[in-house]
C-alpha cells in the first residue's frame, strides 16, 4: 500500500509540472505573439513583402518625386504594370508625366495613368483636364482617380455630400469619355468615409502597408499597395522610396482592366 501511495502522489506531482509548464508556455507564446504585433504595427518587421510574393502581378506607382526615371532597367524588376500620376485638380499636370507616359510605352509594362483628386474643385473639371493631358487610352489600364487626405484634411475634413457629388461627377464623366469604369485609389480612412456606400461597383486600389488589405477592406480590392518604402534601381528623383503593388489576379484577368482600340469594341 505505501507503494501505491507513492506512485499516486508522484503522478500528481507530474501533473502540476505539466500544468505549470502548459500555463507558462501559453503565457510565453502571447507575449511573443504581443511582442511581434507591436513590431509589425511600429514597422520594424515588415509582413507585407513577404505575403506579397503570393501573388502573380506586380507594379509600381510614380510620380515627378522619382525624378528621371529609366524605364529600361526599372522595368526589369519583376514588374507587371505601372501607375503615373498625370493630373490633380483641375489644372495641375505632374511635371514629369510626359517624360514618363512616353518612356514608359517602350517597356513591356502595362499602363496606367492617374489623377490626384482635390477636395476644392468641381468634378467635370478635374474630368476635362485629364481627359485633355492623358488623352487616349487605348491598350492602356483604365483611368485611376487616386481619392486621399492632404493638406489639413486629414483634421478637416469636407463634408461628405460634396465630396460624393464632385467625385461622382469625375468618375462619371471618366467613364462616358473612355467607355470604362475608372479605378478608385484610396485609404481605410477616405474609404470609410466617403466611398463605402456610394460607389462599391468600381475597382478598387487600396493602401495597406502595415497589414493585409483583408484586415482593413475584406474582399473589396483589385489593387493593393503593400510598401511606401522600397528602393528600386532606375530612378535619381530627391525621393529614394517608391511605392510597390500588386494586382489581386492573373496577367489574363488585369487585360480585363484595359481598355480596347476603338476597332474593337463593341456598338
Amino acid at each position: 500500500m505505501e507503494q501505491n501511495k507513492i506512485n499516486i502522489d508522484g503522478t500528481k506531482v507530474k501533473t502540476a509540472r505539466k500544468k505549470i509548464l502548459w500555463t507558462t508556455g501559453i503565457f510565453s507564446l502571447a507575449a511573443a505573439v504581443l511582442a511581434a504585433g507591436t513590431l509589425i504595427l511600429r514597422g520594424d518587421i515588415k509582413i507585407n513583402p513577404m505575403l506579397a510574393q503570393n501573388y502573380e502581378v506586380h507594379g509600381v506607382d510614380v510620380s515627378h518625386y522619382q525624378g528621371t526615371i529609366d524605364w529600361a532597367t526599372l522595368s526589369q524588376q519583376n514588374l507587371d504594370f505601372a501607375m503615373i500620376k498625370a493630373t490633380e485638380g483641375s489644372t495641375h499636370i505632374d511635371d514629369r508625366f510626359v517624360e514618363n507616359w512616353q518612356a514608359a510605352e517602350q517597356t513591356h509594362l502595362y499602363l496606367g495613368a492617374y489623377h490626384f483628386f482635390s477636395f476644392d474643385s468641381e468634378g467635370d473639371k478635374q474630368a476635362a483636364s485629364y481627359i485633355e493631358t492623358v488623352g487616349n487610352l487605348d491598350g492602356k489600364l483604365a483611368p485611376v482617380v487616386d481619392v486621399e487626405y492632404y493638406g489639413n484634411k486629414r483634421s478637416n475634413p469636407p463634408a461628405r455630400a460634396e465630396v460624393v457629388q464632385n467625385l461622382g461627377a469625375l468618375l462619371d464623366a471618366l467613364e462616358q469619355h473612355y467607355q470604362i469604369k475608372p479605378i478608385i485609389y484610396t485609404t481605410f480612412t477616405v474609404y470609410n468615409e466617403y466611398i463605402r456606400g456610394e460607389f462599391e461597383d468600381y475597382p478598387l486600389w487600396v493602401r495597406s502597408i502595415y497589414c493585409p488589405p483583408a484586415v482593413l477592406f475584406g474582399n473589396k480590392w483589385s489593387f493593393w499597395q503593400y510598401m511606401d518604402t522600397a528602393m528600386l534601381d532606375g530612378y535619381t528623383g530627391d525621393e529614394k522610396y517608391i511605392d510597390l503593388n500588386v494586382f489581386r489576379g492573373t496577367v489574363e484577368e488585369l487585360e480585363e482592366l484595359v481598355i480596347p482600340p476603338a476597332a474593337c469594341r463593341e456598338e
